[in-house]
């Protein structure tokens, strides 16, 4: 079974939800080499998240970015860790909710997600800078 793996990085994004399907898809053409497979994502920072979930409206990531800044508010008395800002603590605290890594399904050579779905870079610092991607894709 082949194994392909890939170190990618990220143009810097404003704090908030991105897609990124299409990124991925450029830049790991390997995927096209597999008729069956796996395609796991792996975010190698500590600040900034992945998931998938609706890739049409945008709306959608404006919730998301919103729900998020309430249910983990910046400036909270009991945070300790603030050495790189008051985005830092809560940009782990959404990091560790929402996950570092992603699993997709590959089919003929293509990620094999719903119609509605496409993969978010969750970018929960006011000024992250670019983000690194380890994609690792297996299957035959």
């Amino acid at each position: 079974m082949p194994f392909f793996q890939k170190t990618i990085r990220l143009q810097p994004y404003p704090r908030g939800f991105h897609l990124i399907t299409r990124t991925v898809e450029r830049e790991f053409l390997e995927l096209q080499q597999l008729r069956v497979g796996m395609l796991q994502v792996f975010i190698q920072h500590t600040s900034a998240s992945l998931s998938i979930n609706e890739n049409a409206d945008p709306t959608v990531r404006q919730d998301f970015e919103t729900h998020f800044n309430k249910m983990v508010p910046e400036r909270a008395p009991y945070y300790k860790h603030n050495y790189e800002g008051d985005d830092d603590m809560p940009a782990h605290l959404k990091a560790a909710l929402l996950g570092h890594s992603v699993l997709i399904p590959i089919t003929n050579g293509q990620l094999n997600l719903g119609v509605w779905q496409g993969i978010y870079l969750g970018e929960h610092r006011d000024r992250g800078g670019s983000r690194t991607l380890l994609l690792t894709a297996w299957g035959e």
